[in-house]
């Protein structure tokens, strides 16, 4: 490895581009010669004082323009020139393209944009999934390092404790105090996204014929599992802010129940959150009642400054559940589950018995990103886009009311009179649409509100989402078909 090495000078510009343009300059001027290496990934970044993805940025900078060839396994070299002086870049797999130039034909809905609705297809804003952004291209610079990391490789293909290695729980616990939980990595623990943590808490806390209270319209996955625990699942009445606090209390008193499921921030599908003032009523109830509330806080990582958790008022009775499947990627399977240090070992077992343990190199991917500040970089991606796809749905739904909140995927549409939610969605399917209604989201077997819920994400372009709430809004227009025949 050629002993040369960039520096930084104080530039506005960005820093991988400005490291690009210094590896540059010194092959094209014989510092670098065709077939050296250039330094590993870490060593530069700790070198320059940046990121690991600064520095994989900066080399894919330099793949795209044909100056260097990443060889897996193996590392980065200088290319070597062809016959006319221009680089030969590796021809056994294409160039990724640039995340800028992917970001703007997404943006301008270009046909050759991936995700782009093709006519014919149903337009989806029934999935709840977050908006493309760079984490394929930062993933796949993620997995060079990792290859050329044999030690490291080897440990990851090796049994691990089951709560997560120590250094996957620290940055799990990073990842939850972006949401305001400031706790020990040791009562951290790792497992395979939010569902699977989900299921495992309810295994260590509740035993089978257990009430367990969740929202009146809650996470549809909180049903399934109740039903596969055997639990006795009661919904509590909910208004345009969350729990109602009286309705709690009185269910309290009735059912004796062991658990309370919620989602106070960013509440799926209503998009509610609950004010400090009732926050302070719930954990009072709860501890009151000696009830466990296991707090889902997946949809508050897309909050800058998220309010206080529940747990926080509750470190005896509060269990967080989060992921990194809405803000960054759903194919990322890892989840992080905060709980009391009594509860740490149940659930440690739970996990134990479930899959033994999550598995090391998805969880050393996201704690990666957490710990070299990527993961932030890609929240604030995904943030900028739900910001764009408001925009879209305030313009096209401006003749309708609708709730929501401006860090929300998605918007919650109550359906005026004489529209019922199935006909609506019936009708909309066959306008070439798809949307969640809230029959998806009731409890138990209460009434269903007649609305709708609409997802940002799931059109996987901003010309795909404007064309599907054209559809949505002109079938709105059109009422019930056949309504007013004789």
């Amino acid at each position: 490895m050629n002993s040369w090495m960039p520096t930084l000078s104080r530039s506005s510009e960005p820093k991988y581009r400005a490291i690009a343009q210094a590896y540059s300059q010194a092959i094209h001027g014989g510092q670098m010669l065709p077939g050296e290496k250039l330094p590993a990934h870490r060593l530069l970044a700790k070198k320059l004082n940046v990121t690991t993805g600064t520095v994989s940025r900066a080399y894919a900078e330099l793949e795209r323009g044909g100056l260097v060839v990443a060889r897996v396994g193996d590392g980065t070299y200088v290319a070597e020139p062809d016959a006319d002086g221009a680089r030969i870049q590796d021809r056994t797999r294409p160039a990724p393209e640039s995340s800028e130039r992917a970001a703007a034909a997404l943006s301008a809905g270009l046909p050759g944009a991936p995700g782009v609705h093709a006519p014919g297809r149903l337009i989806d804003l029934g999935q709840n999934v977050p908006m493309p952004t760079d984490e394929a291209f930062l993933l796949t610079q993620t997995l060079r390092e990792l290859a050329a990391d044999e030690r490291l490789a080897g440990e990851l293909l090796l049994y691990q404790p089951e709560g997560g290695r120590r250094s996957h729980r620290e940055a799990g616990a990073r990842w939850l105090a972006r949401m305001g939980c400031t706790v020990a990595a040791e009562r951290v623990l790792v497992t395979q996204g939010a569902q699977h943590g989900l299921a495992c808490v309810l295994r260590a806390v509740l035993r089978p014929g257990d009430t367990i209270f969740a929202e009146a319209l809650s996470y549809p996955g909180i049903v399934a599992l109740a039903r596969q625990l055997r639990l006795n699942l009661v919904g509590i009445e909910i208004d345009e802010e969350g729990i109602v606090p009286a309705a709690l209390e009185r269910a309290c008193g009735l059912l004796a129940p062991r658990a309370l499921f919620c989602v106070p921030t960013l509440h799926n599908p209503t998009t509610a959150t609950l004010s400090e003032a009732r926050r302070a009523l719930i954990a009072e109830i709860a501890v009151r009642h000696h009830l466990v509330v296991i707090e889902d806080l997946v949809p508050a990582a897309l909050l800058d400054a998220p309010p206080t958790p529940l747990a926080a008022r509750l470190p005896e009775h509060g269990i967080v559940i989060s992921s990194l499947s809405k803000a960054v990627a759903p194919g990322l399977r890892v989840g992080y589950v905060q709980a009391p240090q009594d509860w740490v070992g149940k659930i440690l077992a739970v996990i134990r018995s479930d899959c033994w343990m999550t598995s090391p190199l998805a969880a050393e991917i996201a704690a990666r990103w957490i710990v070299d500040g990527e993961v932030d970089r890609l929240v604030a991606q995904q943030r900028a886009q739900v910001d764009a796809r408001h925009a879209i749905a305030a313009e096209v739904l401006a003749d309708w009311t609708y709730r929501t909140d401006p860090a929300s995927p998605h918007l919650w549409l109550p359906l005026a009179e004489p529209w019922r939610a199935a006909e609506f969605s019936a009708a909309l399917r066959q306008a070439g649409v798809l949307a969640k209604t809230a029959d998806s989201f009731v409890i138990g077997r209460g009434s269903a509100p007649h609305a709708v819920r609409l997802s940002l994400g799931g059109a996987r372009s901003h010309e795909a989402l404007r064309e599907g709430l054209d559809l949505l809004a002109r079938t709105l227009r059109n009422g019930p078909e056949g309504l007013y025949s004789a």
